[in-house]
């Protein structure tokens, strides 16, 4: 099996994946695509405001894509997520896996976006559409829990 190649990053930009390169060995390409949702906790929102600390959430996802290559057998890792202010229908977070086998990929991917949730410090900050303010009820230091 070739090495595995693994692209980690947060952007305030709208997100986007590389094309995808012919490698002949990933019989499977899994693509996640966490998108805002209309509603949080039952009400209308807007979008949501996500903050990090850049340096640690780019450290745990580098950590998350290497653990998941091993772990997985994957060829090629990329996680990308959003800082700023997201809108609803706007994806947040993007993960692609390629895998020689397609088990591997589906589970890998869900590992991984698992595994983000669970140790990045990554903080969502819904705003609500009445009065258009943001949630501040959600004032705890956990992870993102799209």
């Amino acid at each position: 099996m070739a090495i595995s190649v693994c692209e980690v990053s947060l952007t305030q930009k709208p997100l986007d994946l590389p094309v995808r390169e012919n490698d002949p060995e990933a019989g499977a390409v899994v693509d996640f695509w966490g998108v805002v949702r209309a509603l949080e906790d039952g009400r209308e929102i807007t979008g949501i405001e996500y903050e990090a600390h850049p340096v640690m959430a780019e450290h745990q996802m580098r950590e998350i894509a290497d653990a998941a290559a091993g772990k997985f057998g994957l060829t090629k890792v990329v996680i990308r997520h959003r800082t700023g202010f997201v809108r609803a229908a706007e994806a947040s977070v993007v993960v692609r896996v390629e895998s020689v086998r397609r088990v591997a990929a589906f589970n890998a991917n869900q590992w991984i976006m698992d595994e983000l949730k669970r140790t990045v410090p990554i903080w969502k900050h819904p705003v609500f559409k009445e009065r258009n303010v943001s949630a501040t009820a959600n004032t705890d230091s956990s992870p993102v829990r799209a």
